[in-house]
């Protein structure tokens, strides 16, 4: 998966997938065997956990989804993006940015979340 903007279209339909042998197909295609998601509140490390990591947000947030809110910028091997997670009525319950690296096949090899607006 070499384009930027489906790897990550890929990893934002990962979070919003409830059935766990689709979301585990959405894993390899956007991730790398070690790859690795850090945020203030959670931490994964390879696709079990971060199926497993998913599986709990969709519990603590059921019928939320997350969409991305900006195109994506990308220089070498890095790229971010802007996000949100949403209720169906449009009611916002956190944004946030992405950093993501990228590794030589165009698969997610880290990425790091943050919420919220940047600080002044």
């Amino acid at each position: 998966m070499s384009d930027v903007i489906t790897t990550v279209d890929t990893y934002l339909a990962m979070w919003n997938e409830p059935d766990a042998a689709a979301r585990a197909e959405l894993i390899e295609r956007a991730w790398t065997e070690d790859g690795r998601y850090r945020d203030p509140l959670l931490e994964a490390d390879g696709h079990a956990a971060l199926s497993d990591m998913v599986t709990a947000v969709q519990a603590q947030y059921p019928g939320q989804q997350f969409r991305r809110l900006s195109g994506i910028d990308q220089h070498h091997d890095q790229a971010r993006f802007a996000w949100e997670l949403s209720g169906d009525d449009g009611t916002v319950t956190v944004q946030g940015l992405d950093v993501v690296e990228l590794a030589d096949d165009g698969r997610l090899a880290r990425v790091t979340g943050f919420f919220g607006e940047l600080p002044e």
